[in-house]
């Protein structure tokens, strides 16, 4: 047991096993088995009645949007439900009946509750009234909301620089509550606004808006029905995005075709029963994947580049397979990128990207014969070290082609929280902007700062040094989510003060400042309303449409503030009433938020009343084949190295994945249904013939140890499962294995923790 040097507290949990069953990998996503997965879920954790009743309006035009993943909603979502069976286990978490009160905590310490695990932690129940750990004590304890943002201003006073504060945004907050914390944060005086895009799509981000000129997804829903052919990169949409595969399936029945190209072969690529379908449940469903392409970890750009080169062969035999008329008006770069796959040895490649030749071949000709292509990926191209290459080899790809700006074709980096695209856009983010600054100041009159902030890594390394004393969180459970688990929570317990915005209890808000605030805010289902009127928020999905959530349940206590509420308040304490903003009205008036978000952002005229319905597209150069603001007014080719992994006989590449039960760091259950383990996630999966060249027994206790700068990193105690996994690749789940991941170890460019590519070795001492 990992422990910190301030509370006895623990940063993993107590590590006991429980009864570990095994069962043969699902075949197939979704069907029968979700139905009564679900079901069984929603009457333990809420009642059936109560959760199925909320459920009915989750991502409908007039109700909420799901607080998971940030899948867009059809024009016309069913009527049965839009919803996935870990988007209901989010719901039936919310509206759970148990409570993490002030009895809750004068019963159990923060020292007692850190040896819960991460499942028993977010099981505690909704957070009811704002608490306070207090210097020296272990236990929280209520205070008033007043004494809580008096207390926060003191803090923020008392700092020798704005820049030794730090705000933290979670994807879930909404775009009014998002825009109204960074104004706060910009007229308090500093940019270090790390967010969750630090630690998974920024990367995206970056490749995307250097060689494209935005850092979103290009495509829409309907882009997806249409295309004739869809690659799966790097992502595992039947657990992490499942609404996806009713996507995949209805692009399927139109005639395209699936490449499907990563290190696991996933249930929900293989086969899909649609639940809402009589074929879903009775029927064997539809296959999804056409080719499988079984990848060695983070050897995509390897694969990719062997790929483009059979293209090009057969671009030289006359095929006719690039669109030239594309690139010569469109692009620049493409002689380079040439002339760099032609220095390439298909034999290198070959053996690099582990997959076989006759395997590459199918998909190459089914790349050659078709123009609407579209490329999906999500964390397993994005975190590691050169994630914005592995994402600029996917756009050479489709520069190649020609699939951009087009109907069915583009760029579809798919976002892991139901908002955090939207918190970006309307202004988290700890990079200056000049047009923004110019913005803010012709809206709001003060002068934002113009000094770069700090992303997530390096707001850790400030805590962790001293030179960021106070640690404020929108949303999420930074604590488990970050890298390198041990040294973060040791820079968290540097701070003198930190606060997180909650709704429900987890780890981050055990492991603290030397003082600890807990704010309860309203969750996606309740209804927000102020002086008898109701008032609702927006976000914007995966593909850039912005849209309207409202709650519609009684919240859990009367004690819950809304985030765009707690925001303002904490702004009006600071500033004491004395600010050219008039922070407590925009706190209350939502509509006035989306006035001013208009008049700071293009493409949000007339906000409130087109975020009604479906909801509106917010400008996107790429779908209109605008690439102006870039060198040349042309996309861009990159030429990019493969990356290399010069492994010792007893290194392994560990890549940290999610379990089904699993939302981001949120724990529903204990199992991973569809990779055939049952009751255990301490458990790591490794080549069956390796295992066996190395003598280590199925559900043999090993730990797991990593080694970057001379830091030994240990991981202890998980049970190894034999997979079908490349040699020399392992995986295993995360926020468990979090702590192996080193903090100084990051993508190039974006700052993106390697979290799917981590050098490691297996201590089977056990």
């Amino acid at each position: 047991m990992s422990k910190s040097t301030k509370r006895n507290i623990s940063t993993t949990g107590d590590i006991t096993f429980s009864d570990l069953k095994v069962t043969s990998p699902s075949d197939y996503a979704a069907g029968l088995t979700a139905i009564k997965s679900t079901i069984a879920h929603l009457n333990k954790e809420a009642g059936l009645y109560k959760a199925l009743s909320t459920l009915n309006t989750m991502n409908q035009k007039e109700g909420f949007d799901c607080p998971g993943c940030a899948w867009p909603d059809p024009d016309t979502p069913s009527k049965l439900g839009e919803y996935c069976e870990n988007g209901a286990k989010a719901i039936a978490e919310e509206t759970s009946p148990k409570r993490a009160d002030a009895s809750f905590f004068e019963k159990y310490s923060v020292e007692t509750l850190s040896r819960w695990s991460d499942f028993a932690i977010g099981k505690s129940g909704r957070l009811t009234e704002p608490m306070i750990l207090k210097p020296n004590s272990v236990h929280y304890e209520p205070i008033s909301w007043a004494n809580a943002y008096e207390l926060i201003a003191k803090q923020l006073h008392q700092l020798n620089s704005p820049d030794e504060a730090v705000f933290y945004t979670s994807g879930r907050s909404s775009n009014e509550a998002a825009f109204l914390y960074g104004l706060f944060v910009r007229a308090f005086g500093t940019n270090n606004m790390p967010d969750c895009s630090n630690m998974c799509h920024e990367s995206s981000g970056v490749a995307l808006g250097e060689t494209l000129g935005i850092g979103k997804g290009s495509v829409t829903l309907d882009d997806l029905y249409d295309a004739e052919v869809v690659m799966v990169i790097g992502q595992n949409p039947g657990t992490n995005h499942p609404r996806m595969l009713s996507a995949l399936e209805k692009c399927k029945k139109n005639g395209g075709k699936i490449i499907t190209i990563n290190p696991l072969e996933e249930a929900g690529l293989v086969r899909f029963k649609n639940p809402q379908k009589v074929s879903g449940i009775m029927g064997s469903g539809t296959v999804l994947t056409d080719v499988f392409l079984q990848v060695k970890i983070n050897q995509d750009v390897a694969l990719l580049k062997l790929m483009m080169k059979r293209l090009l062969a057969k671009e030289r035999n006359g095929e006719g397979v690039f669109d030239h008329d594309f690139i010569a008006k469109k692009t620049s770069g493409y002689q380079d990128l040439i002339a760099s796959l032609d220095q390439q040895s298909e034999q290198v490649l070959l053996k690099q990207c582990g997959v076989a030749s006759a395997k590459i071949d199918e998909a190459v000709d089914l790349l050659a014969k078709r123009k609407r292509i579209i490329i999906c990926w999500a964390m397993g191209l994005t975190q590691h070290k050169n994630g914005v290459d592995n994402i600029k080899e996917c756009v050479n790809l489709l520069l190649l082609k020609g699939s951009l700006g087009k109907k069915g074709s583009g760029t579809c980096p798919v976002r892991g929280h139901s908002n955090v695209q939207g918190d970006r856009s309307v202004g988290i983010m700890h990079h200056v902007s000049k047009p923004l600054n110019a913005s803010l100041k012709k809206v709001f009159g003060f002068d934002a700062p113009d000094k770069e902030g700090l992303d997530t890594v390096h707001c850790i390394k400030a805590m962790y040094e001293g030179s960021a004393k106070v640690f404020i969180a929108l949303g999420g459970n930074f604590v488990s989510a970050a890298s390198d688990t041990n040294y973060t929570a040791e820079a968290l317990q540097n701070c003198d003060l930190t606060v997180s915005i909650a709704t429900k209890l987890n780890r981050g808000h055990l492991i603290t400042g030397k003082t600890a605030l807990i704010l309860p805010t309203l969750g996606r289902t309740e209804m927000d309303e102020v002086k008898g009127k109701k008032r609702f928020v927006t976000v914007e999905n995966s593909m850039g449409k912005v849209h309207q959530s409202a709650g519609g349940r009684t919240p859990v206590s009367t004690f819950l503030q809304s985030e765009p509420s707690i925001v303002a308040e904490m702004a009006n304490a600071y500033f004491d009433g004395k600010h050219t903003i008039d922070w407590l009205t925009l706190g209350e008036d939502y509509e006035l938020i989306r006035e001013k978000i208009a008049a700071v952002y293009q493409g949000y005229e007339d906000y409130s009343k087109r975020s009604k319905g479906s909801g509106f597209y917010l400008p996107n150069n790429v779908r209109v084949g605008d690439f102006s603001k870039l060198p040349g007014g042309r996309a861009q080719f990159s030429v990019c190295p493969v990356p290399n992994y010069d492994l010792k006989e007893d290194e392994y590449v560990l890549m940290t994945i999610r379990s089904h039960d699993q939302f981001n760091t949120t724990i529903y259950d204990m199992n991973d249904r569809y990779r055939g383990i049952h009751g255990e996630r301490r458990i790591v999966f490794m080549n069956p013939e390796e295992m066996k060249a190395k003598g280590i027994s199925e559900k043999q206790v090993v730990d797991l140890t990593s080694n970057y700068g001379d830091v030994l990193r240990r991981a202890e105690q998980f049970k190894v499962i034999p997979y079908q996994i490349p040699k020399g690749n392992l995986a295993a789940y995360f926020p468990e294995t979090n702590v192996l991941v080193p903090i100084d170890e990051f993508a190039e460019k974006s700052n993106t923790p390697i979290s799917k590519s981590v050098v490691v070795k297996i201590d089977a001492k056990h």
